[in-house]
């Protein structure tokens, strides 16, 4: 819903809206010594990257409930189905941490490269912080994967299939 509703906004703003405008410009925290009263690069690819953040925060929601109930709950049996996801043939507890992780730092990326690109907006101590977060992200995920890896019996490779 948030990702329609941002959408129309832009489209309207696109038209010339100037009420559009100011709700993305409110949105997105975006703020300019200038009075804005145009959409600009700026504005648009802070709207896009929003855009992305939404769904991509939607996709691991529904990662997060298909994966769990997949591993704790009971098998949907979709193979063979068309809409089954590529991942959820090899799914465990590991294998889901790790796309977790993956998925969160996909998002971290996205709230780093907004804050980066409206950077005149933040102070240096909070750019310093969310890059440190990110790269806490980071190296969570690849100490999970790594941990995953040990952990996986000798001789066994996951995600490969044998013909």
């Amino acid at each position: 819903m948030h990702f329609l509703l941002e959408l129309w906004h832009l489209i309207e703003a696109a038209a010339g809206s100037q009420t559009a405008l100011q709700q993305l410009i409110t949105s997105i925290g975006y703020k300019s010594t200038a009075p804005v009263s145009t959409l600009n690069e700026t504005i648009i690819m802070l709207v896009v990257l929003a855009l992305i953040d939404v769904v991509m925060i939607s996709n691991l929601l529904i990662m997060v409930i298909v994966g769990g109930y997949e591993t704790f709950v009971s098998r949907m049996n979709l193979e063979g189905h068309p809409d089954q996801p590529e991942w959820l043939s090899h799914v465990n507890a590991s294998v889901l941490k790790v796309k977790l992780a993956t998925a969160i730092i996909g998002i971290s990326s996205i709230h780093l490269l907004k804050t980066f690109i409206n950077a005149d907006n933040y102070t240096d101590r909070v750019l310093i912080a969310q890059t440190a977060i990110h790269i806490a992200f980071l190296l969570s995920a690849m100490a999970i994967a790594f941990t995953d890896r040990l952990m996986a019996p000798p001789g066994h490779h996951r995600n490969t299939e044998v013909l």
